[in-house]
């Protein structure tokens, strides 16, 4: 799209964006808008995605996209902490604290994460990674959300089958609960600390940087490019990551990307009469809920705001570039979102919800997601080089 119509497009849409949020009069749907429209510009400008920081670091030894992940978990949970405390003084009450992202932590979680990484290796991102790619124009991800949604549905059709076989007496972990906040927050921290330094041993040296941007011929200019056009570095995303999932959680809810997409596609089934009647204990657990779609939900204001603004972001920066989607995109884009689906609805949440909101909560669950997705990425990549 040429620059001289896609800069004002851009300009008008995150105008929109803002003029909506205002007349929603500073409700969770108006704050909801705001912070997916953040959370975009900033996945987008950074090229925050946890398959593809995993799969630099796999294939090329290039461990600064993960080493931002485990930053975005750092800032998280330091931000966490202050307002845990504040929220529950007392860890070892009995009480989760309220909306975290805390889930049963049992065999489930493994396949389910396993199955959500093998899913990400094969169409080629995670679920907040194609929602901004969308915003990008990729051929793959309309596909991929397609799939995605018809995984959701396959995940409620065989939950209440595993909710009785491990889900219900899989225990609930709060770390703080046991640890105090103190011993908590010491630990997550050495764990983060720990694993940087295990990437930081072995890591290869990154590639060659690209050619130099040309020298604008103001300041103001220049910095305008670093911003709106140049990539901005790992560690600057993965940072503003961590801060917008503790706003998040303190002024509306944690992050999370599928509760919306989960419930639109509970919705189609209930509409096509193929929902179980029954959802065994499912609406009881914390994380990306779903419900029958009444409305707009703080959720969807969420997704739409992280699509709009993405492509907003994705203009100013001439990286909106739509292609025509090949067979193979189409196929890799489905089968792998149906994969992605099975899983977030089975460990309900993702990456965003289970494994970034979940791990800087004190969720064991969390660190279950974390390193299970990571198997199921380790296991395709390797089986199917290239992908």
């Amino acid at each position: 799209m040429p620059r001289s119509i896609g800069i004002p497009l851009a300009l008008a849409i995150l105008a929109g964006l803002a003029i909506t949020a205002l007349t929603l009069d500073g409700g969770k749907i108006g704050k909801s808008l705001v912070l997916g429209a953040l959370f975009g510009i900033v996945l987008q400008r950074s090229r925050f995605c946890f398959l593809c920081h995993t799969r630099d670091f796999l294939t090329q030894g290039d461990a600064r996209g993960v080493a931002a992940i485990l930053l975005a978990l750092a800032v998280g949970t330091l931000g966490y902490h202050v307002i845990l405390t504040a929220w529950l003084p007392d860890p070892a009450s009995g009480r989760l604290p309220p909306d975290a992202h805390v889930g049963p932590a049992g065999p489930v979680l493994v396949i389910a994460a396993f199955a959500f990484g093998i899913g990400m290796a094969v169409s080629g991102s995670c679920i907040s990674g194609h929602l901004y790619r969308l915003g990008e124009g990729s051929p793959t991800a309309p596909f991929a959300l397609i799939g995605t949604l018809a995984g959701f549905g396959l995940g409620f059709l065989t939950w209440n089958t595993l909710y009785i076989w491990s889900i219900a007496t899989a225990p609930v972990v709060w770390l703080p609960a046991h640890l105090g906040y103190a011993g908590w927050l010491a630990l997550q921290l050495a764990a983060l600390a720990g694993l940087a330094a295990l990437l930081a041993y072995l890591a290869k040296a990154p590639p060659e940087q690209e050619q130099a941007a040309p020298v604008e011929p103001t300041p103001l200019r220049h910095a305008l490019r670093r911003i709106l056009v140049d990539r901005w570095p790992a560690t600057v995303g993965g940072a503003a990551v961590g801060v917008l999932a503790a706003v998040a959680y303190f002024q509306v809810q944690p992050l999370g990307v599928t509760a919306a997409l989960g419930s639109t596609s509970r919705t189609l089934l209930a509409q096509g009469g193929l929902l179980p009647e029954t959802l065994h204990g499912l609406d009881g657990f914390a994380g990306c809920r779903t419900a029958l779609v009444s409305g707009l939900s703080p959720n969807g204001a969420f997704v739409i705001g992280l699509v709009l603004a993405s492509f907003a972001a994705a203009l100013l920066a001439g990286q909106f570039t739509p292609s025509r989607p090949t067979l193979d995109q189409a196929v890799r884009g489905i089968a792998g979102g149906v994969l992605l689906g099975w899983g977030a609805m089975t460990a309900i949440g993702c990456t965003v919800g289970t494994l970034l909101s979940g791990t800087i909560a004190g969720a064991a669950s969390g660190w279950i997601f974390l390193f299970a997705s990571f198997a199921g990425v380790l296991a395709t990549l390797r089986l199917l080089p290239g992908r």
